[in-house]
């Protein structure tokens, strides 16, 4: 797998402080590893986004620090829970002659004959799964071909994956990836839903109307005049 280069320059300033960074367009990140000091550094925000899109957190970065290329992959990653944008990074570095482990993504190929004519609905199970390899034999993604799945309670299990050479599976090979569901099921399932969804609804109608009228209340009740007001308002009776 070819390596993809990101430079990054050290960092000292760490905490809150990192604040100033982040608005000036870097992102603060550590890099750690065996045998290996972490460091604090940092980097632009909008190459490490261009990098990661094609790396993911399998491929293997060629990181750029102090004039010296560290081989690392993008670990953790940490966002915003509002905006979405990447907060802090964490870069393993690993040995290229020792095996890791990571976890591969799983992407749908083909069309599902039993999903096309509605015999079936299609029920994703697994969305990733674990692999042990060399750093530079790691796959960026493992297809899974849903093209044969034609009847209810057909499935692709782990043994049926195609596995690039070099990678080992750590899963139990057993376990569904996809499988065919009864279509009725997923009608009942989404109905199910819908009708949760209605409730919620209007029991927040219900809470709204409720909360108005007892304002309604309270702002009459407020307006409305004391019995001492009542009093003082009465006209003076006639000796």
């Amino acid at each position: 797998m070819e390596k993809i280069a990101l430079k990054a320059d050290s960092r000292k300033i760490v905490g809150r402080k990192v604040k100033t960074l982040r608005r000036e367009g870097l992102i603060p990140a550590s890099v750690y590893g065996k045998d290996f000091q972490s460091q604090s550094i940092v980097l632009n925000l909008k190459e490490f986004q261009s990098v990661f899109a094609k790396a993911g957190e399998t491929g293997l970065v060629d990181l750029q620090l102090e004039g010296k290329g560290l081989p690392v992959l993008i670990h953790t990653l940490q966002y915003h829970p509002v905006t979405g944008l990447p907060l802090h990074v964490d870069f393993y570095k690993v040995n290229l002659k020792q095996k890791v482990t990571a976890k591969v993504p799983l992407v749908q190929i083909g069309e599902s004959p039993a999903v096309k004519d509605r015999i079936g609905a299609l029920l994703t199970l697994l969305t990733e799964i674990e692999v042990e390899a060399l750093p530079a034999d790691l796959p960026d993604k493992i297809e899974v071909d849903i093209a044969k799945l034609s009847a209810i309670d057909q499935a692709i299990k782990v043994q049926d994956l195609k596995i690039p050479s070099g990678v080992k599976i750590l899963a139990d090979v057993n376990l569904d990836i996809v499988k065919i569901g009864s279509l009725v099921s997923k009608e009942a399932e989404k109905m199910v839903k819908e009708e949760a969804e209605k409730a919620a609804a209007t029991a927040a109608a219900t809470a709204t109307t409720a909360e108005n009228v007892l304002s309604e209340g309270v702002k009459k009740e407020e307006a409305a005049p004391s019995s001492s007001e009542k009093k003082a308002a009465a006209p003076e009776a006639k000796k």
